[in-house]
């Protein structure tokens, strides 16, 4: 039947992590265990996604999602939009490290306008702890799938629906680690069904044809790096970014993007040299508001992490 297929595309992290001691939560090593045998060791999970034939896994890559980089971002938006396009595909689950899981999902929003749900997913419990979440967090993301108005880039952990321009991890250990500050969740799911906390999620689309073509093409991303103003910042590390060719900064500020003194002097100093300067906050949440007479753009609430995403995309 058309649109049942749902592809789930690996790339590794805790959720196929080993330890070699039952019980080690945090003294494990991920990305050891393939998708394919990730899936099977799921009871119920084929079952749940519509029978033999219905699940299709593809390893993408398989590394600890704190060394994600640029390439594997490319081949995987590329795995992505090939499977949209396919119309036997209902949706497609990625599995992921729950370190920059809320980068990549941003970037993958912002360069696919997926009317198909993407839905990403993890863990915080290596596959070999005594109560690993991965399991559940997998059942739940092919539901959401399934689930009527799912769309776009999400992200299912904990039970909890978020959107990939909200979400963000807030903590270091504990399984529900993700939230999406004062917007709050998507949604929930409850025994397999998804209860929308509001609207169904939307798409966006705009320049996303556009940016999935410059990223299929590109060979060297454009550099760009996150800065922190605090007390006591200088512009130093700015300085030295400016001579080693960096294109654009974003500057966590400081509340309502406040920045030190010295740090915008450095900052001014880059711009001067041609390089692209946006601002977001350090606060976990809300979001800068603009005002009369500030010198450099805010983030459109973005966080500093998407937010330098977002300048990389505009410097293609």
């Amino acid at each position: 039947m058309s649109g049942q297929k749902i592809v789930v595309l690996g790339t590794g992290g805790t959720i196929a992590g080993t330890s070699a001691r039952a019980g080690d939560n945090i003294g494990y090593t991920a990305a050891q265990v393939g998708v394919e045998q990730l899936l099977r060791a799921v009871p119920g999970l084929a079952e749940r996604a519509g029978g033999a034939g219905a699940l299709v896994a593809e390893q993408v890559a398989q590394l600890d999602s704190k060394d994600m980089d640029c390439a594997v971002w490319q081949a995987l938006a590329l795995r992505c939009a090939h499977h949209l396009q396919d119309p036997a595909v209902r949706g497609l689950v990625i599995t992921h490290g729950t370190d920059t899981l809320e980068e990549t999902a941003w970037l993958l929003h912002t360069v696919l306008g997926a009317r198909k749900p993407v839905v990403l997913t993890c863990a915080m419990r290596p596959a070999t702890a005594l109560a690993p979440d991965g399991p559940q967090n997998l059942l739940d993301a092919v539901a959401t799938v399934q689930a009527p108005g799912a769309a776009g880039v999400l992200a299912v952990a904990a039970g909890e629906v978020h959107g990939a321009r909200q979400v963000q991890k807030v903590h270091p250990y504990r399984v529900n680690a993700f939230s999406s500050g004062d917007a709050g969740p998507l949604g929930w799911v409850e025994e397999g069904q998804v209860r929308w906390a509001k609207n169904p999620p939307q798409t966006i689309t705009g320049k996303a044809q556009a940016a999935i073509e410059k990223i299929a093409n590109v060979s060297a991303w454009p550099a760009v790096e996150i800065v922190t103003s605090h007390a006591g910042a200088s512009g130093r590390v700015v300085d030295a970014l400016v001579r080693d060719g960096v294109r654009g900064i974003v500057v966590a500020c400081t509340g309502n993007g406040t920045i030190h003194q010295a740090l915008e002097a450095s900052l001014l100093r880059a711009e001067a040299a041609g390089v692209k300067v946006v601002r977001s906050t350090r606060c976990p949440e809300g979001q800068v508001l603009p005002k009369e007479g500030d010198r450099w753009p805010a983030s459109a609430g973005l966080s500093p992490v998407k937010a330098r995403i977002a300048l990389m995309l505009d410097l293609l």
